[in-house]
């Protein structure tokens, strides 16, 4: 009998891509696969055939063959084994689609991703301000520990005058390939190389500074800008101000979280800032021009006559600076009126008289003789 044209048992041009015909095989070999439809010969044969086509047009040399001459330019070229599909049962656990994906997920006949050397670790630093320097900015210098490149080795890792040797295992490659023959056909698996872990080089003779690492820890002083109008919880970033990367790589970033100190006399809501001012019953009641604490510095707030405990002042633009954008916050003061604990009796007189003109009448409470003697004695 003879033998179907392999393109058209995959379903695919005889110009089709090697993606575009590992795309068809892989959809008719989850079709056909017999674990998919047990004890189906006519399932089995056709399972059977898939593989034959793809073992020959997934190779570029078979391909080449058997588009010059047919089925006879590749008859006896290792053609795919009709028996071998039953090895699936050696995989254990591994179920139908973790075969799938451990042979095309990670990429068939790729080699597995190489992460290299690692980039530098991220650094924190809590950076603690006052109001006024979240307000206007700041510039200060911090001190941080890292790592940086050994200066002894220059970061090679080895002693000075030696050099890496090239790895005895991978032959500098930093991979090792292993070959393994499944039903699909013969898949070559790629795994960093275990005795230079991946470098493709050993240090014979270590620095003796870093061990070999090519990095060493130190205190550095860093000059950072803290922009205006930053609050608690805000977070800066200063690009490779990190530890530095393994082998070369990329070193990481430093991050600075600010904590804004309690401030005695203001307290932040948002962009806003609220103040409290004491002020006389006679203040509230007659009116006043009183100096105000701004975050620029006194100014005069005109208290108008009448003014009631509680009330509310804004001064509009004495807040905070806007930290992305244009413009200020305000301030808000708010009056406190204060009553007198202890009055003279002229004082006394006065509001009495004050309380008859205005039809008010002021039921005082008289001390008795023990009361008037314990003010005497201090008791």
């Amino acid at each position: 009998m003879a033998k179907r044209d392999y393109y058209e048992i995959l379903g695919v041009s005889r110009d089709a891509s090697e993606t575009e015909i590992k795309k068809a095989y892989r959809k008719l070999a989850r079709k056909y696969h017999p674990d998919v439809n047990p004890g189906d010969k006519e399932a089995e044969e056709r399972f059977k055939e898939i593989n034959e086509a793809y073992e020959v047009l997934s190779d570029s040399q078979k391909r080449a063959r058997y588009d010059q001459f047919g089925h006879a330019g590749v008859n006896g070229q290792g053609g795919f084994d009709p028996g071998g599909f039953e090895s699936f049962g050696d995989f254990g656990d591994f179920g139908f689609d973790d075969i799938f994906d451990a042979f095309f997920g990670g990429g068939f006949g790729r080699e597995r991703r190489n992460t290299g050397p690692r980039r530098g670790a991220d650094i924190r630093y809590d950076l603690e301000i006052s109001l006024e320097e979240a307000a206007f900015g700041v510039e200060k210098d911090i001190q941080i520990a890292r790592m940086e490149k050994c200066p002894t080795c220059g970061g090679s890792g080895a002693k000075p005058g030696t050099e890496p040797v090239i790895c005895p295992v991978c032959n500098g490659t930093g991979k090792i390939q292993r070959s393994q023959t499944t039903p699909f056909g013969r898949f070559v698996n790629v795994t960093t190389c275990n005795h230079c872990h991946g470098e493709g080089r050993i240090i014979k003779e270590p620095c003796p500074r870093c061990n070999g690492s090519g990095r060493i820890r130190k205190s550095r002083k860093i000059h950072v800008k803290i922009p205006a109008g930053v609050d608690t919880g805000s977070r800066l970033r200063i690009s490779g101000e990190g530890e530095i990367g393994e082998k070369g790589a990329s070193p990481g970033d430093l991050y600075i979280f600010i904590k804004v100190r309690p401030h005695k006399f203001f307290t932040r809501h948002g962009d806003d800032i609220i103040c409290e001012i004491p002020i006389s019953f006679v203040q509230a009641a007659l009116g006043d021009e009183l100096e105000v604490p701004t975050l620029d510095g006194k100014i005069k707030l005109k208290i108008p006559e009448g003014t009631q405990p509680g009330t509310q002042f804004r001064l509009k633009g004495k807040g905070i600076p806007h930290l992305r954008g244009y413009g200020r916050g305000d301030q808000h003061v708010k009056v406190n009126v204060v009553v007198p604990k202890k009055l003279n009796e002229k004082q006394k007189k006065i509001l009495q008289e004050f309380a008859e003109i205005s039809g008010e009448e002021i039921k005082q409470h008289h001390k008795g003789f023990f009361e008037k003697m314990k003010d005497a004695f201090g008791v």
